[in-house]
C-alpha cells in the first residue's frame, strides 16, 4: 500500500535524523554514479549502455532537489555536491561518450577531422562548466520559470541520447560523423547562449506526494531504454524550441513592421 507524504507535515523546527539530512546526498551520489557508469561502457565500447547511464543519472538528478524540498533538508554541501556531480554526468561524460564514439572512425578521414571531434568534445565539456558556473552565481536573479541556456541535463541528453540511437541502428559514414559533432558543437553554444528556456518551475508540485511514483522510474526506464530514438527526440526538440520560437518571434515582428 502506497504511502502519502506531505511537505507541510514536518514543522522546520522538528528534528530530524542524520540519516534523513543524507538522503538528497544519496540521490545525487546516483547522478554521479551514472556519469561515471557512461564513461566507462564508453571506454568499453557499450555505447548503449553509455547512452543508459546518463538517462540514469538524470533520473537521479531529477529527483534529488525534491527530495531535499520534500524533507526539508536543503544546505550548501548538498547545493555544491549536487553540482560537482552534475558536471561529471553532464559536462564530462556526454563529451567523452561523443569522443569515444566517433573519434577512432572519423580519424579515419583525415587528421583536419580528428581535431575536429576532439575540439567538439572538449568545447562541449567547457560550455557545460561555463554554464554550471553561471546557473550557481546567478540563481538569486533569475526568473525562475525559465532557464538562461539549454540546461546540462538536456543537453546531456541531446548528445548521448543521438550517439545512443546511432549505435543501436549502426549508422556509419562521415556524414554522420560530422553531423555528430556539429550537434555536439550546437549543443554546448545553447547551453552558455542567452535563450530562455521553460522550465517547469511554476508547476506547483506540492502537496501529497505518492512514493510510488518514484517506484514507477524502473518502468520508465525500461520503456525509454526499449526506444532510445524517443529519447533523443524528445531533448532534441527541446534544445530546439528555444531558438526556434526566437526565429519565430523575429519573423513575427518584422512582418508586422511591413505591414
Amino acid at each position: 500500500m502506497a504511502t502519502d507524504y506531505q511537505t507541510e507535515s514536518l514543522p522546520d523546527d522538528e528534528p530530524r535524523s542524520r540519516g534523513v539530512y543524507w538522503l538528497p546526498n544519496l540521490f545525487t551520489t546516483g547522478t554521479l554514479f551514472g556519469g561515471f557508469y557512461a564513461i566507462v561502457a564508453a571506454i568499453d565500447g557499450n555505447f548503449s549502455r553509455a547512452g543508459i547511464g546518463v538517462f540514469v543519472a538524470m533520473l537521479f538528478d531529477g529527483l534529488d532537489g525534491r527530495v531535499a524540498r520534500w524533507t526539508k533538508t536543503q544546505s550548501d554541501f548538498g547545493k555544491e555536491y549536487d553540482s560537482l556531480c552534475d558536471m561529471v554526468a553532464f559536462g564530462l561524460a556526454p563529451a567523452i561518450v561523443m569522443y569515444q564514439w566517433g573519434i577512432e572512425r572519423i580519424a579515419d578521414y583525415g587528421q583536419f577531422w580528428f581535431r575536429f571531434g576532439w575540439l567538439a568534445a572538449f568545447f562541449y565539456a567547457v560550455a557545460a562548466g561555463l554554464r554550471l558556473a553561471r546557473f550557481n552565481s546567478r540563481t538569486a536573479v533569475v526568473d525562475k520559470r525559465y532557464f538562461e541556456g539549454l540546461p546540462s541535463p538536456s543537453a546531456a541528453g541531446t548528445v548521448a541520447g543521438f550517439v545512443w540511437v546511432v549505435s543501436k541502428f549502426d549508422i556509419r559514414g562521415l556524414p554522420v560523423l560530422v553531423l555528430a559533432f556539429l550537434i555536439t558543437i550546437v549543443v554546448g553554444a545553447l547551453m552558455v547562449s542567452k535563450f530562455s528556456y521553460w522550465s517547469g518551475k511554476e508547476i506547483d508540485i506540492r502537496g501529497r506526494i505518492r512514493w510510488v511514483y518514484i517506484a514507477a522510474i524502473p518502468l520508465v526506464f525500461v520503456v525509454v531504454s526499449l526506444a532510445p530514438e524517443s529519447l533523443f527526440t524528445l531533448f532534441a526538440a527541446y534544445a530546439a524550441s528555444a531558438p526556434s520560437y526566437w526565429v519565430w518571434r523575429k519573423l513575427k515582428r518584422k512582418h508586422r513592421v511591413a505591414k
